[in-house]
């Protein structure tokens, strides 16, 4: 291979590197968008006040909600070892989780055999991004995080 050859192919490892880290994550999605790509979801899941369980479980509040944890919903039995083995539903996790369930699932508890219930697949990084996006607008902990945070350190900040 020439060196132009090889500089080119380095090139573009390294952008397709630093496009997939960036991809996972900078998770800057649009929770407008994600509440229209939602629909695509809602056969299967509800959101917000008055949500119930079909034939997935209900999403409020999933963002940094432990995996298989909701009242009154038959989970699979692959998702409740990921969940008691201490898979925590975040950002990152949530989006790698959309591209692929089944195969997500087999590379997170080394088992080839893990089945998920889900077999919809969401493959665009943006999309993905955009209904997390959306899907925090459920999670009231997520955005009351960081005003908390900020509160407990000015109290900190008066008593010292």
């Amino acid at each position: 291979m020439s060196q132009s050859n090889l500089l080119k192919s380095g090139i573009l490892t390294i952008s397709f590197v630093t496009a997939s880290t960036l991809g996972a994550s900078a998770l800057d999605g649009d929770a407008g968008k994600g509440e229209s790509l939602f629909k695509r979801c809602s056969s299967c899941h509800m959101v917000g006040e008055g949500a119930k369980n079909r034939v997935g479980p209900i999403l409020t509040g999933v963002v940094n909600r432990t995996a298989a944890t909701v009242e009154g919903y038959k989970y699979g039995k692959s998702i409740i070892a990921a969940g008691e083995a201490g898979l925590v539903w975040t950002e990152e996790e949530m989006f790698d989780y959309l591209l692929d369930p089944k195969k997500y699932l087999r590379k997170k508890l080394d088992n080839k055999k893990a089945k998920s219930k889900m077999s919809f697949r969401l493959k665009g990084d943006q999309d993905r991004a955009d209904v997390i996006a959306y899907l925090k607008t459920f999670s009231p902990d997520i955005e009351n995080e960081s005003a908390s945070d900020v509160d407990s350190e000015s109290e900190e900040a008066s008593t010292d």
